[in-house]
């Protein structure tokens, strides 16, 4: 009994790391409905054919999001997204129709490989997690022990993030190979995208990013296509 009673706050933990995420995929699905619709491209559709035949799919339905942002979204319920400012960049000729396929690839990686669902676990383990080291590290460091229990954990989050997105990196590459279109795009898109999304991730540490730095997803995807040619 003793032993549930001291349980009993990382139980609770969990639980609400799970109601959280559920309300965050109604929430983000509820403005999802409201603000996007299918887009309806006949350019970018040719090349969404092609890798919905690539994966013997019928095809592969995409959505404009109507916020500026320049982003790409997998929905938790596996709708892809690009966002109405992403599409603006491609009129306005910043942006290929071959680049925002790998955007869309990119997407499709997040939802094939099921990082939505292992988000949800992750959320809830961390929940866990964070309880748990603060309740310990509060005995040590008494009013600094939460504190450097959401450093840790937050630092945790963050990489298993940039865990995801080499992944869906990697699953785009396959699928844009297979399709005909080529990791060529991937890897032009990424260096245009700090400029693209006004961002400066230059400026922070790769370890407290949730997304890896520009220059090493290109590293990976040129490592990926020379085991590929070499095979």
């Amino acid at each position: 009994m003793q032993s549930m009673i001291k349980l009993m706050p990382i139980l609770l933990a969990v639980i609400y790391g799970l109601v959280m995420y559920r309300f965050s995929v109604w929430r983000t699905r509820k403005e999802l409905d409201e603000r996007s619709t299918e887009l309806l491209d006949p350019m970018l559709k040719t090349l969404t054919d092609r890798m919905a035949n690539a994966l013997d799919l019928p095809r592969i339905p995409v959505n404009i999001y109507e916020i500026d942002p320049v982003n790409g979204l997998a929905a938790p319920d596996g709708r892809i997204f690009i966002t109405r400012g992403f599409y603006n960049k491609f009129r306005q000729g910043e942006v290929s129709a071959d680049e925002m396929a790998s955007v869309i690839a990119h997407e499709l990686g997040h939802v094939a490989l099921g990082h939505s669902r292992r988000r949800m676990i992750d959320f809830s383990g961390q929940n866990a997690l964070r309880m748990t080291l603060g309740m310990i590290l509060s005995r040590f460091i008494p009013g600094l022990g939460v504190w450097v229990a959401n450093a840790l954990t937050t630092l945790l989050a963050a990489r298993l993030s940039r865990e995801d997105e080499y992944e869906a990196d990697a699953y785009a590459a396959a699928l844009l190979t297979k399709a005909g279109i080529g990791i060529g795009p991937q890897i032009s898109l990424f260096r245009k995208l700090e400029s693209l999304t006004q961002s400066n991730l230059g400026a922070a540490p790769a370890w407290l990013l949730s997304h890896p730095k520009t220059e090493k997803r290109i590293e990976a995807l040129e490592k990926l296509e020379a085991r590929w040619i070499e095979a």
